[in-house]
């Protein structure tokens, strides 16, 4: 008896050995919630993943429950909404952006591209003198906003 249970602690521990070893790295994984047919959050995914985020996705029917209960008003809302290491990210968030929220660690709630404008990651579409200016807004759940960064239009290009 004595035997099987030293082989079943041996085992668990294995097993929490190899858990911890899979995301030895400590990154946070990007959890994106998306309608099933959107192709531009299919590319903005497929940023984040080229930017070296761990992705996990969710097709979801009633995205605007999804940004209620993520605190996103709709002023700031985009097709997809996001959430990594207590950070909400809306919308076509350029990769580069999440990186340094993530590095920098403010005390907001999130970033958020609002709409869908042409030229950010995902909505490459067209020449890119072509492109939209936007900003990434940071936002908190008072209802507060800033511009975290400006992108000119007319040269943002697949950041």
């Amino acid at each position: 008896m004595k035997k099987k249970a030293i082989i079943l602690v041996s085992v668990l521990l294995l097993s929490l050995a190899g858990v911890f070893a899979y995301k030895s790295d400590g990154a946070p994984t990007l959890v994106v919630y998306k309608s099933a047919s959107c192709g531009c959050c299919k590319g903005w995914v497929e940023h984040m993943k080229e930017a070296g985020f761990t992705v996990e996705v969710h097709d979801v029917e009633d995205m605007t429950a999804v940004k209620q209960q993520q605190g996103v008003n709709g002023s700031l809302a985009s097709c997809h909404t996001a959430v990594i290491d207590g950070y909400v990210i809306e919308g076509h968030v350029p990769a580069e952006d999440v990186t340094r929220l993530l590095a920098e660690r403010p005390a907001i709630l999130g970033l958020a591209v609002p709409q869908m404008p042409v030229g950010t990651p995902g909505m490459e579409q067209g020449s890119p003198e072509n492109y939209d200016a936007y900003d990434i807004i940071t936002f908190d759940g008072s209802g507060a906003t800033s511009v975290y960064r400006s992108v000119p239009g007319g040269s943002a290009t697949k950041l």
